[in-house]
């Protein structure tokens, strides 16, 4: 295989645009795709023309505008090249107006109020930042979304304004230090991405995984991920091959798929990317979540992305890797070595912490899911509660900036930044942290909270805009100031001091920091109800109106279809258990009972002791009567839910109300199955699934 040649063949990069477009066609469209500029419309169906001769010769039949509504998933329509001509035939063609704007019925996708539902029109718009590319036979033109009134419906369109806002007041913090080769700043992010396989067959049996991908009973095998051996072990035969395919398949998309692996939990892995800028990764990142499941089903297995498939073992996240970089390929994260790059560094950091202090509501909920709600707090993910990680030794450099003194055994002068070099960092100052929600990791920050589904676009959406303002107020006084290198020490010093509550190296999974949080007057969102609603909280409206992102009316919005989602999941879930509940596992353990009890009968006649059956009949029979009732309870709490004045409403009632009897019901569930025969029992245990794949 070579690989050089196999990756990005099916994808419209600038390799392909240099051979396929005139020169002055090229320019103007990379010029637009490295400053933002808007497109020329007189190159547009130059353009077009050229990717439809391409993807023609690579087999296309069909275009679609690919794009990510509020759903989670991706969407497309697909459109044929084909135009009849007057014989009777056809030809192939596309236009420049098809290629940079498309109209899709927007009335089935979630709007959150900003329209209603005969308001049908929608309008998606060719982002050129972000490479076409070929699946399926089908030119994909990854796309923004919106409504006929011009309300942002997708995730891609805010992420960009988000990119714009970092840039703009990145550019003004680099041009105060002197900086004037830079002409632009991106973020880019790395996503690792868990996951778990398992035999397609195993998957089919269990309603629960298919309508909610994970599983609502299972007891506890006798052996999980105990003896920590599937960890960086090697790899299984068929797991190994559906690994090798993936990579192809992904390469072929030009997805940089690096690092593959094991992970802690039986049948569970990994697969990490190279960083690259976020809108591309963002897109990637959704492309990839398909490709895994697409690749799964050719070898008879089915990928699980679910943030908690299986209760008792790890679930599954996806560590967002975030960091800022010019385009003349400086990292804005690197500490460096010299006075000036060491002043630029420790500015670039605080106003990371600072933003992550005063916004930490606005991260909690960007990773907040019914699905993720599982996964938090638990011993593989980092709690609720947000922190920032830097390591001792960075945060000896805090320590001293703030008090202006040296730090220990590095410096014998005092600390201005500017003036005095910091002592020279290495690239890993200290240890990882694995506990932490959001740490520094020598050059970049892995935010580690979200969860294996999530699209990264909303986490860092978050974090450019959060960050972007901060840079904003820093910007604003530092342009200001008659000396610049005393105000950017005051500056600094000052944000340490005020911030520096959210600054923690220890221990995030034990009690006492949930003690010292709280004493710090940190928040602890323990659940999405409690987290989504603050999305529209004045504040927060603010900061996203000041930088562009998103109107109010689109906050709002977004708030009520967060709240809306995380509802009808829980529902979804609580109709699957009580249908399983009642048609399968209710009839099974009575068909158990019963026989057991005509095993009593039998012994009873020929005198034989029967008192553990006889207990266990009993023990059984109530259990399945409680569960049968449970599931009369939810039954009832989901038609209460439907009267509910409002959508925050609902998701507290579910969160407060519904999951407390989904969470008993599946307990006399689970301890039935440790007491039923396994030939009555109506669907695979975790044992068969998590050991099914050689």
């Amino acid at each position: 295989m070579n690989v050089p040649e196999l990756f990005a063949s099916n994808v419209f990069n600038l390799q392909v645009m240099q051979e396929k477009l005139p020169k002055d066609v090229y320019r103007s469209l990379k010029k637009t795709m490295d400053r933002g500029t808007p497109l020329d419309p007189n190159v547009a169906g130059v353009i077009a023309n050229a990717m439809k001769d391409w993807a023609v010769e690579k087999g296309a039949t069909h275009f679609t505008h690919w794009f990510q509504p509020m759903t989670g998933i991706t969407a497309e329509k697909h459109d044929s090249f084909i135009s009849p001509t007057k014989d009777g035939k056809v030809i192939m063609e596309f236009s420049g107006k098809e290629l940079v704007v498309g109209e899709s019925d927007a009335s089935s996708f979630p709007s959150g109020g900003v329209r209603a539902t005969f308001e049908a029109r929608g309008y998606t718009a060719w982002d050129p930042t972000s490479f076409a590319f070929i699946k399926d036979n089908t030119l994909c033109i990854p796309t923004t979304f919106v409504s006929y009134g011009g309300e942002v419906l997708d995730k891609k369109t805010p992420l960009l304004r988000s990119m714009a806002a970092i840039n703009k007041q990145a550019m003004r913090i680099l041009r105060l230090f002197g900086n004037t080769t830079a002409k632009c700043v991106y973020p880019t992010v790395g996503a690792e991405q868990e996951y778990f396989l398992i035999d397609r067959k195993m998957y089919d049996a269990r309603k629960d995984l298919v309508f909610s991908g994970r599983t609502l009973f299972g007891a506890k095998p006798p052996k999980g991920q105990e003896l920590e051996d599937h960890y960086f072990g090697p790899i299984k035969t068929r797991v190994l091959a559906y690994m090798e395919d993936l990579d192809v398949e992904l390469w072929k998309l030009g997805i940089l798929a690096k690092t593959k692996h094991n992970e802690v939990a039986p049948s569970q892995h990994e697969l990490a990317p190279i960083f690259t800028i976020t809108n591309v990764a963002s897109d990637q990142n959704q492309l990839m979540m398909e490709t895994m499941k697409k690749v799964a089903t050719k070898h008879g297995l089915y990928c699980l992305l679910h943030e908690k498939p299986f209760a008792g073992i790890n679930g599954s996240g996806k560590h967002n890797n975030w960091s800022l970089c010019t385009d003349t390929g400086v990292n804005l994260f690197d500490p460096g070595s010299t006075p000036a790059e060491n002043g630029q560094f420790m500015l670039f950091l605080v106003a990371v912490i600072k933003a992550v202090d005063e916004y930490q509501d606005l991260l909690r909920l960007s990773v907040a899911s019914a699905g993720n709600d599982h996964r938090l707090g638990a011993n593989e993910a980092p709690p609720a509660i947000v922190s920032v990680f830097v390591g001792e030794e960075l945060e000896e450099v805090l320590d001293a900036l703030e008090h202006d003194v040296k730090p220990a055994g590095k410096q014998k002068q005092t600390l201005k930044l500017g003036v005095d070099a910091l002592p020279e960092l290495p690239r890993d100052t200290t240890d990882r942290n694995r506990t932490s929600p959001f740490a520094f990791t020598g050059n970049k920050f892995e935010f580690r909270m979200l969860g294996s589904t999530f699209s990264i676009a909303g986490p860092n959406i978050m974090l450019n805009t959060i960050v972007a303002d901060e840079l904003r107020i820093f910007a604003d006084e530092l342009e200001k100031a008659p000396d610049f290198t005393a105000a950017l020490h005051t500056l600094v010093a000052r944000t340490i001091r005020e911030h520096k509550r959210i600054l923690f190296n220890g221990n995030n999974y034990s009690p006492e920091w949930t003690k010292e949080a709280e004493r710090r007057g940190l928040l602890n969102l323990k659940n999405s109800a409690e987290a989504f609603p603050r999305f529209a909280s004045p504040k927060n409206i603010a900061l996203f109106e000041r930088n562009g992102v998103f109107t109010a009316r689109e906050v709002t919005s977004r708030t009520e279809i967060m709240l809306d989602n995380y509802s009808k999941v829980l529902a979804i879930e609580g109709l699957t258990m009580i249908e399983m509940g009642k048609k399968d596992i209710f009839p099974a353990v009575n068909r158990y009972i019963a026989d057991l009890c005509s095993l009593i009968e039998r012994k009873k006649a020929l005198d034989l002791p029967y008192a553990q059956e006889q207990a266990l009949a009993v023990k059984l029979s109530k259990e399945n009567e409680s569960l049968f009732a449970c599931a009369g309870e939810i039954e009832r709490l989901l038609t209460a839910a439907r009267g509910c004045e409002n959508a925050e409403a609902a998701a507290r009632f579910f969160a407060e109300k519904v999951i407390p009897v989904m969470q008993e019901m599946r307990a006399f569930a689970d301890d039935m199955e440790m007491n039923t025969a396994k030939e009555y029992w109506p669907f695979p245990t975790y044992g068969d699934i998590l050991f099914s794949v050689s």
